[in-house]
């Protein structure tokens, strides 16, 4: 029965795509704080990621028959400037699975945390200066040893599930991430929610920033040539150090505005509040996106932040803040392109 099978898998479609996008540019932020001396000074250097991820990829199916498929992902995130991939070549995404129409799609090995999923209901397509910027980048983070399974598309509505093991010998909670997230979308409303857990190397929820519990809800409604956005963020770590915060709240409004095909024109405000004193910071941004082809475009972001007395968050998500109760301004602009 083998050999006779044989001649009906060598006949099985297969597909595999190359992707990717290359992005650089320039920025310029102010006040940026310099702790050990206490002063505060400007940078101006070329822009990296600030837009969105350079990035390489592979992604293939291969049909099994019976509507059953193989599909497989490789995706690294590199530094355009430098030619740097960080830490691994695959950096955001190593996975092989089977998917159906009829259960849904199951894969295994690397993957952005489902907080990522927080792209849908971003003005800004989660620039550097976006929903990440006054969380730190929480929602940016990725996992190993991932199990995962996306449920078919019932009507609009869909699920995904992850489990990354922590492969610790001592507990099972230590390094382990979990998410699970549900989208509905209809026509012009796109309604999401978010969960995701994750632990530090003792098990524990120790940082708000990084090793903490993330709660999201949002959605988008689309009114002519203008796309709403709304959401609600809320992150715990209620086993943080002491004067740390155990709890955030985050939220944001925005639009992006079509004003003709080739260009888009961005705005949006995202504020936080965090516990123990350590005060509130609002974050302002307004941006363009221009197509100079279906592949090519240029972009300008400008933004800024502003502190309450106890607080310190910075306008770059990758950069210090200006101290506390302090203002920050930034600025970049760039071209990219996807292939």
């Amino acid at each position: 029965m083998a050999a006779g099978a044989w001649p009906q898998l060598a006949q099985a479609q297969s597909s595999v795509t190359l992707y990717g996008r290359v992005v650089a540019g320039v920025e310029h932020v102010d006040k940026i704080a310099n702790p050990a001396t206490g002063s505060t000074g400007s940078l101006t250097r070329a822009a990296d990621n600030q837009w969105g991820t350079s990035m390489l990829g592979f992604k293939g199916t291969e049909d099994l028959g019976d509507g059953l498929k193989a599909v497989f992902r490789l995706e690294g995130g590199f530094s355009a400037p430098k030619g740097a991939t960080g830490d691994a070549f695959f950096n955001r995404r190593s996975f092989v699975g089977l998917s159906s129409p009829g259960w849904g799609t199951f894969q295994l090995g690397k993957n952005l945390l489902n907080s990522n999923d927080v792209w849908f209901l971003d003005p800004t397509g989660q620039q550097f200066m976006s929903s990440a910027t006054l969380v730190r980048g929480r929602s940016w983070q990725g996992a190993n040893n991932v199990f995962e399974y996306t449920t078919p598309n019932w009507g609009g509505f869909t699920l995904n599930a992850q489990v990354a093991l922590g492969e610790q010998p001592a507990s099972a909670k230590q390094l382990r991430s979990e998410g699970l997230s549900a989208a509905y979308v209809a026509g012009d409303l796109e309604l999401r929610a978010i969960h995701t857990s994750r632990r530090d190397g003792n098990g524990r929820h120790s940082d708000v920033y990084s090793f903490s519990n993330e709660t999201m809800v949002g959605g988008t409604y689309t009114v002519g040539n203008a796309k709403l956005f709304a959401a609600i963020d809320s992150v715990s770590a209620p086993d943080a150090a002491a004067g740390t915060p155990t709890k955030l709240r985050h939220g944001w409004v925005g639009v992006r505005y079509q004003v003709t095909p080739l260009l888009t024109l961005i705005g949006a405000g995202y504020h936080v509040s965090a516990n123990r004193g350590n005060g509130k910071a609002t974050l302002l941004m307004v941006g363009a996106d221009y197509y100079l082809s279906k592949r090519t475009f240029v972009y300008a972001s400008l933004g800024g932040v502003s502190n309450s007395g106890s607080a310190n968050y910075a306008a770059d998500v990758t950069v210090n803040g200006p101290g506390a109760g302090a203002s920050q301004r930034a600025i970049y602009a760039g071209l990219g392109h996807s292939f």
